[in-house]
Order: structure tokens, then C-alpha cells, then sequence
């Protein structure tokens, strides 16, 4: 493997007017039509008016992540270039879109090889200095991630800077170093998830989560397949007998000093390493990119970083499944019936849908842990991907309350999602002849029946599924994401907890 020698980058908040700030590149955030940029008067006379002609000729309009480059070479300014980057209409801005902004912004930083970058906080309608801060930081911390790890050639890769500074005259610093710590724990998930299956097999994503965690002072325990067998998971253990790896059960705790004894919020995450769909085997074509079908665990250990860091003050515990799911000479076969935990029996009707199988048993476990509230993340079902494409993802839950509660969080960490229905009649689809429940039903409603399945194992408590399978992986690369893992739900999950939710259920 090749290792990248990129050193780690300052982040820092800088107090400062935006002319006072010394840095290769300062990049300002430029709305849609008409910006005179009244806060910045002498700009535009510092580019030698370069500015206003690309505005005039309609060369830079401010358009969504369009950029414009400028020398700085008159005025007060003390930074040597200023790049504009387009943030859209105003009328649309939110803290998504100024996270996606700077992570735009990012990459032209990279793609310069500047050892300094400013981000120019700037008054934004609807949306205060810190919040501005904090996603800016988030998303220029995205554009450090690196996609392209065995390649050896560092220059297809750029170089990122080795300091960043969020400049603004309001107090921003705790928002710039929550914003940091967001960023970097989304990827630490992206880095996870962009690994191949030969090297992060069940053994070895159990181990990094584990130094992830301890690195941070949270508590792991790393169970083998002798303690999932006499946890009698045998669901888990059902979807890993065809593979040569044995499987993991992961458990992450965090429990600070002093927090109140409810709400203990469930992160429970799905950890396929990889997923060829065992003896009902995956089509070929686009089977490589199962390598991320752990991204819900990999969002899960990344969720758990950061509140270490943050100081959440509830208690929070994560759960991650892990195996392969793979055609060997042992494989669970269609037809067989396996045992979870909880003593429900399954009937297995298609072995690739192993997701399932693996988050009953795990939701069974972290409600033993003692889990309150139930959020389950998951690269479940193509059914999804077809209902929400890769811009939402599936939002499935009881009582609705809860599932409010998720939206809402969702909504403040820019992470997409959408409410799809469990309504009853879903259920009579998952029965079986011979077991308790079928682990596939058919084509129609996948993603309902998919979520049904899971709420199977969630005893009375409040409990949300989130289906991933469009969003954890860009297919194509965009102005703020290159292709690959994209950290869907750590967001999410943050926001989740930190918001205390569960405390007045």
C-alpha cells in the first residue's frame, strides 16, 4: 500500500478583518447576481478590478460552486490570491450548501498545491458567524480526504494545505474546532468505507474501529465468533458460515461522567466488508463496489469519535456487526432457517439479503445493553435506491414522533433524508410457512419490508432505520465530492445526540 506523507492540517479560527488576513489563498463566498460586496470594499480594487470585469462580462456570475481566481496585488490585502466561489441564491442558502461550498473551495485549494487557505466569514441571511464557521470547517476539512491511498503518484492528488484559518471579527473559535472534529470523523468513515475488501476484512475493521475509539478514550469490545456463538446470534453467525472469516461483533460505549441514566441512545451499523450475495451471487457488473457495504458500521465508529471529542453529554452505544457474506462450501443456503438471539426464526429466502440478518441480531443485543433509543444505519436495499436515487436517504421508524426527531436532526446536519411508510399490511408480506418471518419478500415494497424485517427484533421503544444504499457512494464525482464515499449519516448521528434527543420521551 502507499502511504501518503500529507502532514496534518492546522485549523484555526482567526480573528482578523478579511484584508488583515495572511494567507496564499482567501476564498469568499459570492452570492448568485448582483454581490457589490459592501462588506469588502476595497476587493475588487485589489484585483485591479479583475472583480467587476468578470462580473460585467458574465465571465464569474456566482452560480453554485463556480469559481473565479484573482492575483491580490494593491490595497490593504495582506493574502497573495482570492479565489470566489459561487454559494448560489441567497433565498436557497443553508448550512448544507456553505459545507459543500468550502469543500468546493477545498479542492481548488488542493489543486493549487497553496500552503494557506483563509475561508472569509461573510454575512449570510438566516444564518449566524458560528453556524457559518462550523460548516466551513466541516467542509474544507472534506476536501483532505484522501480517495486515491495506493496510488503512487502523488501528483494526480494534489496537495492539501498545511493550514487553514476560518477568519471572522465574531467569536468562532469553539464553532471552527466542532466544525474540525466533525469533518475529520466523516472521514475517518469515508476512509473505511474506501477500502478493499482484502484488506479490511472482519478481523481487521474490528481492530481500526478499536484504536479508532481508543484513541479518543471510548470504551471497545471486540467479541469473536466464540462469544457470537454463545450470544446464540444466529442470524450473524448464518451469513458468515461461507466465508473464511470469521465475523466480529463490535461494541462501542460512550458513557461520560455525570450523564443522566435516559436517554441511552442505540447506534447499531451495518458491517458487510464485502457482499458478493452469497449463494444467490450479485451480478458481476458493479460487484466491486461492495467492498462498501459496512458503511453504515464505518458511520456508526465515525459518529463515535466525534462525540468522544465533543463531550457529549449523554450516554451513547454503538453496535457494529461484521462479516462477509460470501458462496463457500458452508454458506447459509435458500431454504435454510436460521435462529437469531432474540429466538425468532427466519426462513432464508434470498441469501443477499444478509443486512437484515446481521442488524436483527444486533438490535436484539444493543437493547440488552441497555439502549433507550433505537437508530439502525444500514446499505440495505436497491429498492430504496430506486424510490430516493443518491440524493436521500430512507427514512424508515416508530413512533412517528421519533422519526420527526431523526428528520429534524437530519434537516440541521444536512444529511438527507425522506419518511417512507410501514404501515401494517407491509408485515403480512415476511410470512413464512415454516419459520416465524421470510428475510426477503419479493420486489415490491423492498425497502418497506426490508425496514419491517428489523422492526421485528425492536422490542417497545422508539427505533429508526436509515437506509443508505443511494447516498454512501457518489458514482460520480461533483464539485465537492470526488467519487467514493461520501460519510453519509455521521452528520446525522452527531447531531442526533447532541441535541439530547430522547430526553422528554
Amino acid at each position: 500500500m502507499h502511504q501518503s506523507t500529507h502532514v496534518k492540517t492546522e485549523f484555526a479560527a482567526v480573528s482578523a478583518k478579511p484584508e488583515e488576513v495572511n494567507a496564499d489563498l482567501c476564498v469568499i463566498p459570492v452570492f448568485d447576481g448582483e454581490d457589490g460586496f459592501q462588506d469588502l470594499p476595497d476587493l475588487d480594487a485589489a484585483t485591479g478590478h479583475e472583480i467587476s470585469r468578470a462580473q460585467q462580462s458574465g465571465e464569474f456570475r456566482g452560480r453554485l460552486y463556480e469559481w473565479f481566481l484573482a492575483p491580490l496585488s494593491g490595497g490593504k490585502w495582506t493574502a497573495k490570491r482570492v479565489v470566489l466561489i459561487g454559494a448560489g441564491r441567497p433565498a436557497n442558502l443553508t448550512v448544507e450548501i456553505v459545507r459543500r461550498v468550502a469543500a468546493a473551495a477545498g479542492y481548488v485549494a488542493r489543486n493549487r498545491a497553496v500552503g494557506s487557505v483563509a475561508w472569509i466569514v461573510r454575512p449570510m441571511a438566516g444564518l449566524k458567524p458560528a453556524e457559518i464557521a462550523q460548516a466551513a470547517a466541516d467542509g474544507l476539512s472534506a476536501a483532505e480526504f484522501e480517495s486515491g491511498s495506493y496510488k503512487n503518484r502523488e501528483d494526480v492528488r494534489g496537495k492539501f494545505p498545511s493550514r487553514v484559518m476560518i477568519a471572522s471579527t465574531s467569536p468562532i473559535a469553539d464553532a471552527v474546532a466542532q466544525g474540525r472534529i466533525i469533518g475529520e470523523s466523516a472521514n475517518a468513515t469515508r476512509t473505511l468505507c474506501n477500502e478493499p475488501g482484502n484488506v479490511l476484512t472482519p478481523r481487521e475493521f474490528a481492530s481500526r474501529v478499536a484504536a479508532m475509539s481508543s484513541a479518543v478514550g471510548l470504551g471497545a469490545e471486540i467479541i469473536d465468533e466464540e462469544g457470537i456463538r454463545k450470544l446464540k446470534m444466529g442470524l450473524l453467525l448464518g451469513v458468515a458460515q461461507g466465508s473464511a472469516e470469521p465475523p466480529r461483533l463490535i461494541v462501542i460505549r460512550h458513557d461520560p461522567p455525570g450523564a443522566p441514566a435516559s436517554p441511552v441512545l442505540g447506534f447499531v451499523g451495518k458491517g458487510i466488508t464485502f457482499d458478493s450475495g452469497g449463494i444467490s451471487i450479485k451480478p458481476a457488473e458493479g460487484m466491486e463496489r461492495m467492498k462498501d457495504d459496512m458503511a453504515g458500521g464505518a458511520a456508526v465508529a465515525g459518529a463515535l469519535r466525534a462525540l468522544a471529542l465533543l463531550k457529549c453529554p449523554y450516554r451513547v452505544i454503538g453496535v457494529i456487526p461484521t462479516t462477509e457474506n460470501m458462496p463457500g462450501g458452508r454458506a447459509t443456503r435458500p431454504g435454510d432457517v436460521l435462529t437469531g438471539a432474540s429466538g425468532k426464526t427466519v426462513e432464508v429466502i434470498n441469501t443477499d439479503a444478509e443486512g437484515r440478518l446481521i442488524l436483527g441480531d444486533a438490535l436484539w443485543y444493543a437493547q440488552q445493553l441497555g439502549a433507550t433509543h433505537l437508530v439502525d444505519v444500514a446499505t440495505l436495499t436497491g429498492a430504496c435506491m430506486v424510490a430516493l436515487g443518491r440524493v436521500a436517504s430512507g427514512l424508515f421508524g416508530n413512533p412517528e414522533s421519533w422519526v420527526d426527531t431523526v428528520r429534524d436532526a437530519a434537516t440541521r446536519a444536512g444529511d438527507r433524508v425522506w419518511p417512507m411508510p410501514l404501515y401494517d399490511e407491509y408485515r403480512e408480506q415476511l410470512r413464512s410457512e415454516i419459520a416465524d418471518i421470510v428475510n426477503s419478500a419479493g420486489r415490491p415494497a423492498g425497502a418497506v419490508t426490508a425496514a419491517w424485517f428489523l422492526r421485528e427484533f425492536v422490542d417497545d421503544r422508539p427505533w429508526a432505520h436509515l437506509d443508505i444504499a443511494g447516498t454512501a457512494w457518489a458514482e460520480e464525482r461533483k464539485a465537492y465530492q470526488p467519487k467514493g464515499a461520501t460519510g453519509v449519516a455521521v452528520r446525522l448521528l452527531i447531531e442526533l445526540a447532541l441535541s439530547g434527543a430522547g430526553t422528554s420521551s
